[in-house]
């Protein structure tokens, strides 16, 4: 091994202290946002209850990508994940772009959640400003991730838990209304409300068609599980067991609770009267519905700007081991916490203060549009490295791949075809436009950047033996 790689293997410090639970819910508070529980809302009006088959088929879509970096990510369970293999199995271009792009969207992300937060913490302090409850945040999240990485789970994990308690107790409330009639004298509501009020499909295919990127955004955050790889404890068993139950929760979280959400209210009077969660528990008889769910749909942001800060700080990291980024991003602290990456990050994320302070009616709207496609070309590099790494494998080198992605190479012809509708939809609607145009331009910058400062000449340093060291050090039990 040339001093080059040896040098790269020293410098990755990061300690594997994330146990299966911790990632298990960082899979889970990275997707479920402020999107399903206020989101929703308008994509039911778009779609009607025929919103549930864009959950489903983009469900299907998001479990497909997440597929294609397992197979990557249990064999190679390095920091940076689908960057660093983007980096291996495609060109050193595109590991750059990979991961300065995942970077990119996990910025304009967390500004999207920290202004959710500003805007419901006004519900209880109408006279705060926007920008101060912003501000308070993203220091908060910051000094969390700085302890260490430990502490940045347990936070992930009882913010998720949250989150995932409020939906479960919807589920089985609304399912008691559903079919005894708990809450409503004893009467039970049925599933009228799912085929009723214009039929299931009330606005047809093209209803679907118009939810695809909404829901899309949604979903994203969820290829996080892949991120912590450099830092979880027994990364083949763990990694795999939270990726299988990925589709399981995109069924139980997203679909069955809208479901029960359509049938207890017709979906055209969803989205009138605020949060479809709030609607539910307030015909439970909880008088503080609202404030119930404001503090969760808090709760879901903080998780969303936690984890955030945690895979850009990652991403930093990485590109400095790619020497495509100064060297100060690949040092850690006593606890493995490459705190340059999160002092920088959180730091540029102050913009969305800026913003709030400026354009608090609008600013969420604008970063939003940005993540959705900035995590769509991720996705794409997720499913190409994986197709470059089959290409180069013999077939007896396939058969002993651990944790194979299921139906390919179908599965990923089938994922290529909705990523172009995705963006092709996007030139048709004034909305997603911004967002579509931002990320390109995103993209154009870091290509000029990367030749412009000679960027290719430096990248090389990342080699199969990297790699195999890694997994060498992993099997034998060496692994920090």
């Amino acid at each position: 091994m040339d001093q080059e790689v040896q040098t790269n293997v020293v410098h990755e410090e990061l300690k594997r202290e994330l146990k299966e639970r911790h990632i298990q819910l960082m899979a889970l508070g990275g997707c479920i946002g402020v999107g399903l529980f206020l989101g929703s809302a308008t994509s039911i009006q778009k779609a009607g209850p025929a919103v549930l088959l864009s959950y489903l088929f983009i469900g299907i879509i998001t479990y497909i990508v997440i597929r294609a970096m397992g197979e990557l990510t249990v064999e190679y369970p390095v920091s940076g994940s689908f960057c660093a293999h983007a980096y291996q199995f495609i060109s050193p271009l595109a590991g750059f772009i990979a991961g300065w792009n995942y970077w990119y969207a996990w910025l304009v992300a967390c500004m999207a959640e920290i202004t959710a937060v500003g805007v419901y913490v006004q519900l209880w302090m109408p006279d705060s400003p926007q920008w101060v409850t912003c501000l308070i945040v993203l220091a908060a999240m910051t000094i969390a991730n700085l302890i260490s990485v430990a502490l940045y789970g347990e936070f992930e994990f009882w913010f998720a838990l949250i989150k995932v308690l409020t939906i479960i107790f919807l589920i089985c409330t609304g399912c008691a209304m559903i079919f005894f009639g708990f809450a409503n004298g004893g009467i039970a509501i049925g599933l009228s409300n799912l085929y009723s009020h214009g039929g299931f499909l009330p606005h047809g295919f093209s209803g679907i068609f118009d939810t695809f990127i909404m829901v899309m955004y949604a979903f994203t955050g969820m290829e996080v599980i892949g991120v912590t790889a450099g830092e979880a404890a027994n990364p083949g068993k763990t990694l795999s067991s939270a990726i299988n139950k990925c589709l399981i929760r995109i069924m139980l979280f997203y679909i069955l609770s809208l479901a029960v959400i359509m049938a207890i209210y017709p979906w055209d009077q969803l989205g009138t009267q605020g949060s479809p969660f709030v609607m539910v528990f307030e015909k439970l008889g909880i008088g503080s519905a609202a404030n119930l769910i404001n503090f969760v749909v808090i709760t879901a942001a903080l998780s969303a700007c936690n984890t955030g800060i945690y895979s850009a700080s990652r991403m930093l990291y990485n590109q400095s081991l790619q020497h495509t980024a100064p060297k100060v991003f690949s040092r850690v602290t006593k606890h493995g916490v490459p705190y340059a990456g999160v002092i920088v990050s959180s730091s540029i994320m102050l913009v969305g203060v800026v913003l709030n302070y400026f354009l608090p009616a609008t600013v969420f709207e604008i970063v939003t549009a940005a993540t959705a496609f900035g995590c769509l070309v991720t996705w794409v590099f997720m499913l190409t490295s994986q197709r470059r790494f089959r290409q180069g494998l013999t077939a007896k080198e396939i058969k002993n791949i651990r944790y194979k992605m299921p139906f390919y190479p179908y599965s990923s012809y089938v994922a290529y075809a909705f990523f172009i509708v995705i963006f092709i939809s996007a030139l048709f609607r004034p909305e997603t436009r911004i967002g579509l145009y931002a990320t390109g331009g995103w993209l154009f910058i870091l290509c000029v950047a990367y030749y412009g400062f000679g960027l290719n000449k430096r990248a090389g340093s990342v080699t199969y033996e990297r790699y195999e060291a890694k997994k060498e050090e992993i099997s034998s039990g060496t692994a920090h």
